[in-house]
């Protein structure tokens, strides 16, 4: 009977050692989940200055050129 209740209290360290350390990784983690999130940062809009790709009058005359 002793040697069950040593298996016994054997279950219960692994046991009580398995929460502590479900514990601590929760503990770890809920500061970071807690924190406010900041105000994201407001970009500013540029003026379209680049001389990539428009959609112009000539290019919608061809896309409609082109349909099949």
């Amino acid at each position: 009977m002793a040697e069950s209740n040593n298996k016994l209290s054997r279950r219960h360290w692994v046991a009580g050692a398995g929460t502590v350390g479900t514990l601590a990784a929760a503990a770890a983690v809920l500061p970071q989940v807690l924190k406010s999130p900041a105000e994201p940062p407001v970009a500013s809009v540029a003026p379209d200055t680049s001389a990539g790709y428009r959609l112009s009058e000539h290019v919608k005359r061809y896309y409609q050129t082109a349909k099949v």
